[in-house]
């Protein structure tokens, strides 16, 4: 049997990660792509841990769209080529008045110990953070009309690297749907597509 690559190990010990009891598990991780873009969403949803993959359900059908117009490519290339992270791994739950619960913050300081640690391991040179808590993560809190469409510089363990936001792909958000939403996240996409590490997204060894 080959011997595990740093990503495989690292997504093998996140899958049994047990630190937050309110947490919904299993972690849902994607696939062991050493990849120099990272992908940060928000959290999965009821859908995701079933079928085993983030952005598998509504929102996810979106966002790959997008990236299909963007840069043509399908699900499966895009799942191969970026590496997808969260800020938190586990389905949060429902809330009582309907709805997913959003992290809470001790919640999303463990769960940002796994995203440390990819950093370290893929050294990115684009993030893309999805939706607005994703976002935070990375830059001071703004509305979306000041994030989208435009491109960052933030830094990660002493590496500077670019961070290109694009809003939620939830259908519950007509934000994307209409202006300047709709202009902005062109805006966005094209921002993507013409990035350095888009030509080149993964390393040669590149295990399924």
């Amino acid at each position: 049997m080959p011997a595990l690559s740093p990503i495989e190990k690292h997504l093998k010990l996140l899958s049994g990660c047990t630190r937050c009891p309110r947490m919904h598990r299993p972690a849902v991780v994607g696939r062991p792509v050493a990849s120099k873009v990272l992908l940060v969403g928000q959290a999965p949803g009821d859908k995701e841990p079933k079928l085993g993959r983030p952005f598998a359900w509504t929102a996810g059908k979106t966002l790959f769209k997008w990236f299909h117009g963007a840069l043509g490519w399908t699900e499966d290339e895009v799942r191969d080529r970026f590496y997808f992270a969260a800020v938190c791994r586990c389905f949060p739950g429902k809330r009582p008045e309907g709805g997913d619960r959003v992290p809470a913050p001790d919640e999303i300081a463990r769960c940002s110990e796994w995203m440390a640690e990819e950093f370290r391991l893929l050294e990115p040179e684009l993030v893309i953070p999805v939706g607005k808590l994703a976002i935070s993560q990375f830059l001071p809190v703004a509305p979306l009309n000041d994030m989208i469409g435009h491109s960052f510089t933030i830094e990660r363990g002493g590496r500077r690297m670019d961070c290109i936001p694009l809003p939620h792909p939830s259908g519950a958000s007509p934000w994307h749907r209409m202006e300047p939403g709709k202009t902005l996240l062109g805006q966005a996409l094209k921002a993507i597509a013409r990035h350095p590490a888009i030509k080149n997204p993964c390393l040669p060894a590149n295990p399924r």
